[in-house]
């Protein structure tokens, strides 16, 4: 796996009134700070890439549907420099994926429905 990338179990928890699943809390571990909380779709068999960014680490969780979701090490300075992985999140795998900075990062919606 490419260096500084992480993977964090999601665990639903179900009962007659719904679900409730956390994802990221401040006393995790691996929490960094809070710089923003956005939304994002896409439909079926979008692909939303190749992005990077210089200041930030992403901590992405798909909550509905199935996304792949493909990263890139492009940081000539790392041991995992040139490495690409790929991961299947959603509603068959709920994962939080922590994305380091200037790793190229992208998706597809691999479901149905958006």
């Amino acid at each position: 796996m490419i260096e500084g990338v992480r993977l964090k179990e999601l665990k639903p928890i179900p009962d007659e009134r719904g679900r409730v699943m956390e994802i990221l809390r401040a006393d995790d571990e691996w929490f960094e700070k809070f710089g923003q909380v956005y939304m994002t779709t896409a439909y079926p068999g979008v692909v939303k890439a190749w992005h990077y960014h210089k200041r930030q680490t992403d901590n992405m969780a798909v909550i509905k549907g199935m996304m792949k979701i493909v990263i890139y090490d492009a940081r000539k300075e790392s041991p995992t420099y040139g490495e690409v992985n790929e991961f299947f999140l959603g509603d068959h795998n709920f994962k939080l994926i922590q994305i380091p900075k200037m790793v190229y990062h992208g998706f597809k919606c691999i479901g149905r429905e958006e």
